[in-house]
């Protein structure tokens, strides 16, 4: 498919100490941008681009300490959204079926570089955004409606959101870390992007912000208010989720691999999730799933309906890790059933939401 190019910016530095100019999510937007280009012409993001269209956007090297790889990498992340929002429409109407889609996307991930110089802030507070084809195998997991709304509690960059855009959903956002909550206003300017903690998210989002759809990747053990490891997050996290979650919505997680109601260390949690939400699935995951993006954590992918579980005690038949994407998708095409149905009368305020990208796939 031959994609039309993305216009480039060639604004003044949105990034420059010297000049007072201190928007540093601005300028990683701006990087953004250019490297989208690079994907609309199916060309590599290698070093030599990724430096360039950084030190554009910065006015500067990371010598010179205006940038990090970090800010890199988020560039990075900013351009498949950014790419998505333009393409990702046309691209799913092209696609004859979900394997084709994914593969699609597969073609796309192979032109992105490997995340290898990690961030002490990335490390400590787990900033590992979704690959863009796992954020799309789980928003087929959702089984996204025309009429859900979507709220992402820990949305980084936004790699969630924009596949459950496209798959015709509103959105509510939250992000925790500013700069990435910078970036996502900027990424997703029609929707209000709250700066909460995602493990209170439930207390802390105006009430009248009701999503029929939650989608998750949060910190698989780690705290912004706790210093160290915090065992708990992961927990924490779904719980404050399925308390804002509507009756009979759906909640898709990404979580680490030891989060598992097969674990004794976590059976008794997922007994007292079950109590108001019953969980649908739960898919391990080879390690490298995250590879792109700096780690070879072990992971999984849960799904609940907030239902109360007729028996909490009684999980889904444990299944053996998935070694490839298309594996996964096609666990989830053939084994994930359709949603339970929403009331009539769930609705958010327009102006908690944004409008979606596009109608969903075939």
């Amino acid at each position: 498919m031959t994609l039309p190019a993305v216009a480039v910016c060639t604004a003044a530095p949105a990034y420059h100490p010297i000049f007072g100019i201190t928007d540093r999510a601005a300028a990683i937007h701006a990087a953004g941008v250019a490297l989208s280009q690079s994907l609309a012409k199916g060309r590599a993001i290698d070093a030599i681009a990724l430096r360039s269209a950084m030190e554009r956007a910065f006015g500067g090297s990371d010598a010179a300490g205006l940038w990090d790889w970090k800010d890199a990498y988020e560039a990075v992340e900013a351009a498949q959204v950014l790419f998505l929002r333009q393409f990702g429409p046309s691209i799913a109407r092209a696609a004859k079926s979900p394997a084709s889609m994914l593969a699609l996307l597969e073609k796309i991930g192979s032109l992105l570089p490997t995340e290898t110089r990690r961030s002490e802030t990335s490390q400590a507070l787990q900033q590992f955004s979704t690959p863009l084809e796992l954020a799309f195998i789980s928003v087929r997991a959702a089984r996204i409606r025309a009429d859900d709304l979507v709220l992402e509690p820990s949305a980084g960059t936004g790699m969630l959101a924009i596949h459950a855009g496209i798959a015709g959903a509103r959105l509510a956002l939250n992000e925790y870390a500013e700069e990435r909550h910078g970036l996502l206003k900027s990424l997703f300017p029609d929707v209000t992007v709250t700066r909460h903690d995602g493990a209170q998210i439930h207390d802390r989002l105006d009430a009248k912000v009701r999503p029929t759809v939650i989608l998750m990747n949060p910190p698989f053990s780690a705290s912004p208010l706790i210093e160290g490891r915090y065992p708990n997050a992961t927990f924490e996290h779904i719980r404050s989720a399925l308390s804002r979650l509507e009756p009979n919505g759906r909640l898709v997680a990404i979580t680490g691999e030891s989060f598992s109601p097969y674990s004794r260390t976590w059976r008794a949690a997922f007994e007292k999730l079950q109590a108001s939400a019953t969980l649908i699935a739960t898919i391990p995951m080879r390690r490298g799933f995250f590879r792109r993006h700096g780690t070879d954590v072990e992971s999984r992918l849960t799904v609940f309906d907030k239902t109360p579980a007729p028996d909490a005690a009684k999980f889904p038949v444990p299944v053996a890790a998935v070694q490839t994407l298309q594996e996964l998708l096609s666990w989830i095409e053939d084994q994930v059933p359709e949603r339970l149905p929403i009331a009539a009368t769930t609705r958010s305020q327009p102006s908690d939401v944004t409008q979606p990208v596009s109608a969903p796939i075939r």
